[in-house]
Parts: C-alpha cells; sequence; structure tokens
C-alpha cells in the first residue's frame, strides 16, 4: 500500500514537471512569435509600404508640417484653414517635427562629407513612420505591464498583439489615430495600474477598521489606528499624468473622449461601495482631476493660438488680449461635426457599421468572438444573470467597457471609418487572445500490462487552434492589402514626379490630371516655396511662380475627364506661344479606367489628343474603381462542337484572368495635342 502511495506521489510530480516544462515551452513560443512580429513592424517601416490608408496620414500631419520645416510648397487641408481650424498641430509637430528637425541636422553633413542627399520622398516618408513606430512600442510595454499586474499570460497576448496588421500597417503611419491608440493604451494601463493597488489598499483598511471596531481594549484600538493611518494614500495616484493624457488625446482627436470616458469612470469609483472610500471621495477625486487637466489644456489652447495667428507676443506685452485671441480646436471639431451636411460631404454610413462591419474587418475571428460576447452579456442583464456578468471593478469590466461604450458612443455619428476604433486593439487582445490561442487533446488513458485496472489522468497537451490560424491568414492578407496593394501606386507616381521635377528644365511646367485616386502629396514632391519673397544676390525682391498644377477628377465621368483635359491643353498651347514656355501633361489613373478613357475618345471620333504610356506602377486597387471581371459563356453554349466550346471558354478565361491581374496597376500617360488640331489652329 505504501508503495503504492509512493508511485502514485512520483507520478504527480511527473505530471506536474511536465506541466510546467510545457508552460514554459509555450510561454517561450509568445516570446519568440511577438519578437518575430515585432522585427517585421520595424522593417516593413523601412521598405517602406507603399499601401495609402486614407489622405489624413499625409495632409495632417506630413503635408503640414513639411512646410513648417522646410522651404517648400505644401498643400495644407481644410482642417488647418487660419479662419477655422479644427485640427490641433502639436502633436503632428513632435510625431512630425522631431524626425524632421533631426533630419535637417544630419542633411547637410551627410552631403559635405559623403555626398549624399537624403532628401527624397523616400526619407520623407520614412523618418517620421520610424518615429512612430517606435512609439508604438509603448502601447505593447502598456499591455505587457497590465498581464503582469494582473498575473494573466501576457506572453500569448503579446504574440496576437503584435501579429495584428493595425500594429503592423495602422500604428506606423503619421494618422492621428496611431497616437490615440498609444495614448488610449497609456490611459488604460494607468488606471488599472490604480485600480489594483487602490483594491489591495481598501481591503486593508476595511479589515483594519473591523478589528479596530471588534477590540476590546484601548491599547489595540490605538494600534489599529496607527496601523490604518499608516497606510499609503491611493486615492489620487497619478491624477496628473491620466488628467494630461486625457487633455492630450482631445487636443490630438476629439473623438478620444468617447475612449478616456470609461477609464476615468473607472478611476473615479475605485472602492466606491467599501467602508474607505464614500461619495465624498468621488466627488473630490472629479475636482482635483479637472484641476490637473486645466494647465494642459491652457498650454494646448496658447500653442494653437500662437500657430495659427490669434494670438502675438506683440499683444502679450501691450496687454491688449481679449477672448478672441484664444482658439480652442477641439470646440471647432465638435461644432463642424455635429451638422450632418458636413459629414455628408466625407461619406454618410449605417449607424450598424462599426459593430457589424469594421469590428470584423480589423479584428476577424477576434472581433467576432467580442461581439458574440457582448451579444451574450445583454442577454445575461435582460434575464437577470447578474452572477454571470463580471465584477463591476473588475480589470475584465474596464476593458469590456472600453471596448463597447467607445464603439457605441462613435456609432452615433454617422460617418464612420475602420481607423476611428483602432484603439480598441488593446483590450480587445486582452479579453479575447486567450480565446483562439490553444485547444486541448482529449483525455489520454494507459492501462498497465497484467493488470485489470485502467490508470486515467488528465493529459494536458495543447495544439494551436484553428481560430489562430484564421487570425494569422486574416492578418497577412489584410497587411498585404493595406500595407501595398490599396492605392498603392500612388507614392510610386509621386517618387516619379519627384524626379521628374528635378530633372526638368527651369521654365518648364508639369500639368498632372488624375481620376480615381487619392491626392498626391505635395510635399513629397519637394517643390519651390512660391509664397515666400526672395532677395537676390543684387537686393532685388522676387517671388518664383508656380510651375506644377495638379487637377483632381475622383469619380468624374470620362467625358468630364476628356473635356477637362482638352481644355488644359488648349490653354497650354496658347501660353506657349505667347510665353514660350514649355509644358508637359499627364494623366495618371487605374488601367482599367484607362481603357475607358480610350474607348471613349475613339468611338466620339477626337482626334485632338495624342497619349503615350510613359509607366505603370504595380501593385494598385483603387476601391473607388475595382478592376472588372468579364467571361463570356452565353455565346458557348450555341456551339454545336463540345471540344470547340471547352477550348474557347478555357483561352477565354485564361485570357481574362491575365487581363483582371494585369488591371491592378496605375497607369500614367503623357497627353499631347495632335497634328489634326495644330494644323486646324493653324488653318484658322
Amino acid at each position: 500500500m505504501r508503495n503504492k502511495d509512493v508511485r502514485q506521489g512520483n507520478n504527480d510530480d511527473c505530471k506536474c514537471q511536465q506541466q510546467k516544462s510545457y508552460h514554459n515551452t509555450r510561454r517561450n513560443q509568445g516570446l519568440i512569435t511577438y519578437w518575430i512580429f515585432a522585427g517585421i513592424r520595424i522593417i516593413l517601416t523601412f521598405i517602406p509600404q507603399t499601401g495609402y490608408i486614407h489622405p489624413d496620414e499625409f495632409f495632417q500631419s506630413i503635408e503640414v508640417i513639411a512646410g513648417d520645416r522646410f522651404d517648400i510648397e505644401v498643400n495644407k487641408p481644410w482642417e488647418f484653414n487660419v479662419t477655422s481650424p479644427i485640427r490641433s498641430p502639436l502633436i503632428s509637430q513632435l510625431t512630425v517635427g522631431i524626425p524632421y528637425t533631426i533630419f535637417n541636422l544630419i542633411s547637410p553633413y551627410l552631403w559635405h562629407y559623403f555626398q549624399i542627399t537624403i532628401k527624397t520622398p523616400y526619407s520623407l516618408i520614412v523618418f517620421p513612420r520610424l518615429f512612430i513606430c517606435a512609439l508604438s512600442f509603448i502601447s505593447d510595454y502598456c499591455l505587457y505591464k497590465i498581464c503582469r499586474i494582473y498575473n494573466k499570460n501576457y506572453c500569448s497576448r503579446l504574440a496576437i498583439y503584435a501579429s495584428s496588421y493595425i500594429m503592423i500597417i495602422y500604428a506606423t503611419r503619421t494618422i492621428s489615430n496611431s497616437v490615440e491608440l498609444i495614448l488610449f493604451a497609456l490611459l488604460i494601463y494607468y488606471v488599472s495600474r490604480c485600480m489594483i493597488y487602490s483594491e489591495n489598499i481598501v481591503l486593508q483598511s476595511d479589515r483594519i477598521l473591523n478589528y479596530y471596531e471588534n477590540a476590546q481594549s484601548i491599547v489595540d484600538r490605538v494600534k489599529y489606528y496607527k496601523l490604518r493611518a499608516s497606510l499609503p494614500v491611493h486615492s489620487l495616484n497619478h491624477c496628473f499624468i491620466i488628467a494630461s493624457i486625457t487633455v492630450i488625446g482631445i487636443f490630438n482627436r476629439p473623438t478620444f473622449i468617447a475612449f478616456a470616458l470609461s477609464p476615468i469612470f473607472f478611476w473615479l469609483r475605485r472602492g466606491l461601495g467599501s467602508r474607505s472610500v464614500n461619495f465624498w471621495d468621488f466627488h473630490v477625486r472629479m475636482f482635483i482631476f479637472v484641476a490637473c487637466g486645466i494647465p494642459i489644456v491652457i498650454f494646448m489652447i496658447i500653442s494653437d493660438s500662437f500657430y495659427f495667428g490669434y494670438l502675438t507676443l506683440g499683444e502679450i506685452v501691450n496687454l491688449n488680449i481679449g477672448m478672441n485671441n484664444f482658439l480652442v480646436t477641439p470646440l471647432n471639431f465638435l461644432k463642424y461635426n455635429s451638422q450632418t451636411e458636413n459629414l455628408a460631404s466625407h461619406g454618410l454610413h449605417s449607424r450598424y457599421l462599426h459593430f457589424f462591419v469594421n469590428i470584423p474587418l480589423l479584428y476577424n475571428i477576434l472581433g467576432i468572438v467580442a461581439v458574440v460576447d457582448f451579444f451574450e452579456m445583454i442577454y445575461r442583464v435582460i434575464k437577470s444573470h447578474w452572477l454571470k456578468l463580471p465584477r463591476i471593478q473588475s480589470i475584465e469590466s474596464l476593458m469590456t467597457a472600453c471596448i463597447f461604450v467607445p464603439i457605441g458612443l462613435l456609432s452615433v455619428f454617422p460617418h464612420q471609418e475602420p481607423r476611428f476604433i483602432i484603439p480598441t486593439l488593446l483590450p480587445i487582445v486582452y479579453l479575447y487572445a486567450p480565446t483562439i490561442q490553444y485547444e486541448k487533446n482529449d483525455t489520454t488513458t494507459f492501462q498497465r500490462n497484467g493488470n485489470k485496472s485502467v490508470d486515467k489522468f488528465q493529459n494536458n497537451v495543447y495544439r494551436v487552434s484553428r481560430f489562430k490560424y484564421c487570425w494569422w491568414i486574416c492578418n497577412i492578407v489584410l497587411g498585404i492589402f493595406y500595407g501595398f496593394v490599396h492605392q498603392g501606386g500612388v507614392l510610386p507616381l509621386t517618387s516619379h514626379l519627384a524626379r521628374e521635377m528635378q530633372a526638368k528644365p527651369e521654365l518648364m511646367h508639369l500639368h498632372l490630371h488624375t481620376s480615381y485616386i487619392y491626392p498626391v502629396p505635395t510635399a513629397l514632391l519637394q517643390l519651390r516655396n512660391i509664397n515666400k519673397i526672395y532677395i537676390s544676390s543684387t537686393r532685388h525682391r522676387y517671388q518664383l511662380k508656380k510651375d506644377f498644377f495638379h487637377y483632381e477628377h475622383g469619380s468624374m465621368t470620362t467625358a468630364q475627364v476628356f473635356n477637362s483635359i482638352l481644355s488644359t491643353a488648349k490653354n497650354c498651347d496658347k501660353k506657349f506661344k505667347i510665353e514660350r514656355i514649355p509644358y508637359r501633361i499627364y494623366y495618371a489613373m487605374p488601367i482599367d479606367f484607362f481603357n475607358d478613357f480610350s474607348e471613349y475618345t475613339f468611338i466620339n471620333g477626337t482626334n485632338n489628343l495624342n497619349f503615350s504610356v510613359v509607366k505603370v506602377f504595380y501593385p494598385h486597387i483603387s476601391t473607388e474603381k475595382l478592376p472588372s471581371f468579364h467571361f463570356d459563356l452565353i455565346e458557348c453554349i450555341f456551339i454545336e462542337r463540345i471540344n470547340i466550346c471547352v477550348e474557347k471558354i478555357v483561352h477565354n478565361f485564361i485570357s481574362r484572368l491575365t487581363y483582371f491581374f494585369k488591371s491592378f496597376g496605375l497607369i500614367i500617360v503623357r497627353i499631347q495635342l495632335s497634328d489634326n488640331y495644330m494644323n486646324s489652329e493653324t488653318v484658322i
């Protein structure tokens, strides 16, 4: 009997060692996976990614700051209009301005010592992206610290977090949503840290208070009173940091209010309901929180007022200051977006788009699990199954609120884009990453030889879940699409035009027409500043003339585009005859639309323009003009001979498929007036 117990104990020790060894292996695999994807994030930033997520990644950051740091022509968007700006430039001055300042410092030395010029479109894109990429690892660190604080498996969560295409693509771009993701991660980290710290202090305080009330002697009461008084203060922990992050996030994107609401609420109500914390503490925290945010608000308002010229040093010295000298950009933002007609100019969407389209698009299987869990919680609330819901002051409740409260609030606005909700990645990964990581195998049974008894035990062997394979495949596909394919020809086109502008004669004008593509970032072309007054060596003041003209046609019809190009060509020809200024006219568009354009000119018999293909940039997909795939099968049905029909079907399919894949490109053509038009003008 004793030997049997010894053998059983040895088996239990062996099982524990095996399980411990297996869990260590899983942890190491998770860390290796994380560092692999972290390296991919850095490498893909260097390449760089040619995908073009949204015009805001250039026109609300690079296009604005490049004009401040370099002596070049830029196209500042309407959001930075001096009359009523709705964006604060201070965050961009840090995320883009600091890399450009370093760029300006090292550029002269590289040219002086090595004759290397780094002022290229590639450098102007990569320098800020590298800085944003470095900042993105702050959110990784926040997730790691939260998992360590609450004793959760951080390896698997970090692996899922880093493998998301949001971190690889979105988080390395110069868009305000990337900064919002980082600030939201910091806010959740500090609030969760305060929550567990306060919970421990409150539990100790309530326990000591019970001992104090039940003490029989005055000596014991004094002892417990001193113990309770010696507990560290926790009520206002990290108040200034949390308030500062909230204010900076709101000035970066006023929609940050929706994201900050849940963490701030959980920070305010820490310990509420216990004997140590009451509503008086709640109101004191609220008052101190507002007071801590006031200095940052004043600093941001003064900074914006100086940048847009509402406030000057002369007015401060002369004490000539009024309310009109101060600018609050978040208020202008809210006023603008509160009007539906303004949102209609950017596109109106259904209010359920975030929940049923954008969440699965951003988080695929993880997002689907989150949405299903959300509706399950609603069902439990309806059925009053309160015990099946997470505790109100737990980290699970905080993360759940950080997911669905901001998404619900942002769903009120009819303009909804996927990038608006990318800050919810951290809480989604924290809650639902374990559900797609691993799955258990069945119980393994063993039978001893020569004995009828069967020894059964749980063989806790895990294998990679099929959900995780789905997660990886979806993120790889979407990462390639948004990183390299979506509007992927615009940046190579910009680099091509930049070389063209540098190589062209000084007096040549270049006219670019575009259709169905995002705007070309003017800052990357490094055009000469036409708004600056220059002084020559002979002390003469002069101003440069514009030599690059961009015409965006968007989704205009073929006839409208043709008439616009023809008008440009005629005007340029007249100027050439009068002022003798040479010119070039280019037209960039998806290949599929170029075929429609050529067909239109042929059918209408307009021989006034000649086209010559300059270059085709691959890959490129415009969701506004997707390539069409035509396959004519009906005509084969009436053919008598089956073998001919099959042969024609196969040939037709292959040719159509080849043409379809070749349509994923951006073509640029040079347009010139034809000889027929020139001769007719001469005769006239």
